[in-house]
């Protein structure tokens, strides 16, 4: 695809986002080009809610599929037909479990497939789902990670290694068990204490998930619970000052906290996203020794994110997505 790219999200709640500068300023109004955002910005195109939105040079959209806005595609897709644009689908929530639950209705799956059938093809997010989107139907596509602005001096949020402290639990949901949050946070406890480091853990979750952080509080720990939503940035420049990102994410994911991990240029340790694995590699099967290497050796640490970086700009970058 080249100019003249949009991403549709029919009937869903994100504005409408002209992304005419590319990724812009982290100070920019409306949604970070990241996530499937990044495909539109990427190109210099748009995020939009329906067809009648879409430039007239639009000559591709990728058409975003939820839970409740099936019957929306379908519509959204012949009108993209009758207009001439190429179309490309994707499940706009494509961790393992997501998909999961996505699936799990005879009239949800029926209508899954005769989307896939009536696409022009996919665009998969993460390798898993290549399989996923041809079984049902889609005459072709391919995998393409969610890019991030790698190669944007504006988007680079590190700070000197000499600044940074602790440990960052990249996940949240303890309710669902592919996420593995309970055991980060453990591990991340347990490494805290041995390492005398602070750990910073975001809820987002309300009261039972506060309870269960309480829960992990001792006075050996200094543990911080940051609670809500903080705008992108502010949340990038908080996560940049800690020495590494921790999780045991096995959703099979995009691997969001994996890029934000890029753009701060520091390592992410435990995820198995799509993200993850193209610029960290597999997850390690001792995740606490190597996070203990992490913590201790300046020299190590530098060379991951090294490595991490060059990959990133090779597979992740924006000019590599595009």
């Amino acid at each position: 695809m080249t100019a003249g790219f949009c991403v549709i999200n029919p009937e869903g709640r994100d504005d409408l986002r002209h992304f005419s500068a590319g990724a812009g300023s982290p100070g920019d109004a409306g949604h970070p080009p990241v996530n499937y955002h990044a495909y539109a910005a990427c190109h210099s195109g748009s995020f939009l809610r329906s067809v009648e939105d879409i430039p007239t040079t639009t000559g591709g959209a990728l058409v975003l599929l939820r839970k409740r806005n099936l019957r929306a595609i379908l519509k959204t897709l012949a009108e993209l037909k009758a207009r001439g644009v190429t179309s490309l689908i994707s499940l706009k929530e494509s961790g393992s479990h997501q998909v999961a639950d996505f699936l799990n209705d005879t009239g949800r799956a029926s209508l899954f497939r005769r989307i896939c059938t009536m696409a022009d093809g996919f665009l998969s997010s993460t390798p898993e789902l290549v399989s996923l989107y041809r079984s049902a139907g889609c005459r072709g596509g391919f995998f393409a990670p969610t890019p991030y602005p790698m190669e944007d001096q504006a988007w680079d949020f590190s700070i000197p290694l000499h600044e940074r402290s602790g440990i960052f639990v990249g996940t949240r949901e303890f309710r669902v068990p592919s996420r593995n949050h309970w055991h980060a946070v453990a591990l991340a406890v347990y490494l805290a204490g041995r390492h005398r480091i602070p750990l910073t853990v975001v809820n987002s979750e309300g009261r039972h998930d506060r309870k269960l952080l309480e829960g992990f509080q001792s006075p050996s720990v200094d543990l911080r619970i940051i609670e809500g939503r903080m705008p992108y940035p502010e949340y990038l420049r908080m996560m940049a000052r800690h020495r590494i990102v921790l999780q045991l994410d096995g959703s099979a994911v995009p691997g969001q906290v994996a890029g934000d991990a890029l753009l701060c240029r520091m390592p992410c340790l435990g995820g198995n996203g799509a993200v993850d694995r193209l610029a960290f590699g597999a997850p390690s099967e001792n995740p606490s020794e190597v996070a203990s290497r992490l913590i201790t050796e300046d020299t190590f640490w530098n060379e991951q994110v090294d490595s991490a970086l060059e990959r990133a700009r090779k597979h992740l970058a924006f000019s590599a997505v595009r």
